[in-house]
């Protein structure tokens, strides 16, 4: 069986995803990149519950099915495109968390309000309701991976993309987290977002390394 290390931490992930209530029953789906191979989570599956060898092994460039025999995940083409359109994503965190599908019910720009979401996540995307698990979605979803590491889809849910598994996911917190904190807001009267100045800020602060000292406190 190849690439333990990155089963192993799809299925650490994949339980704190549904612990954390970003997805419910069989909803959802993770995948995470090894060389020119993706590992997806198995259709039918509540996400908690794969087992290492059971993440479906998935040639990047060819898209062909190469281990276990089990069916992808039904949005497989979502993350097959995101990944040959950016090389630099290791992971990608597909959930619906409530908070997100009940913003997008309302809004489509979500705005940068404080600076854990401004260091960590940046710029969210939006992409309008399309049928789910189409290679319409796939493609509307992958068009925006150059321009926003987090992707709120209307009616749906969220996309986040890392360079692993970790940040993928703290991006899908700090998103859900945001959504909170806007409609929690917006329920008590006009908002005071960080102006684009104020952004910039904490852009420039060594945000790499801000970066990562987030994602270590976060462990």
């Amino acid at each position: 069986m190849q690439n333990m290390e990155t089963r192993n931490e799809l299925c650490k992930y994949a339980v704190k995803t549904v612990v954390n209530g970003l997805v419910v029953g069989p909803g959802g789906n993770i995948s995470a990149r090894a060389g020119d191979k993706m590992y997806l989570s198995p259709s039918g599956f509540a996400i908690e519950e794969i087992t290492p060898e059971q993440w479906v092994e998935v040639d990047i460039p060819t898209g062909e099915i190469t281990d276990n025999g089990l069916r992808p995940s039904s949005e497989v083409l979502m993350h097959l495109f995101c990944y040959r359109k950016n090389p630099a994503i290791g992971a990608i965190v597909h959930t619906h968390p409530s908070s997100c599908i009940a913003f997008t019910l309302v809004e489509t720009e979500l705005p940068i309000m404080f600076p854990d979401q401004a260091a960590l996540v940046g710029k969210t995307a939006y992409v309008p309701y399309v049928l789910p698990t189409t290679d319409l979605l796939a493609v509307a979803v992958a068009d925006k991976v150059n321009e926003a590491s987090s992707i709120l889809l209307g009616n749906h849910g969220l996309v986040t993309t890392g360079r692993n598994l970790r940040e993928a996911y703290y991006r899908t917190q700090v998103v859900d987290e945001s959504a909170k904190i806007y409609m929690s807001a917006r329920a008590v009267g006009p908002l005071k977002v960080l102006t684009d100045e104020e952004f910039k800020e904490i852009a420039s602060l060594e945000s790499e390394d801000y970066r990562i000292k987030l994602l270590q406190q976060m462990k």
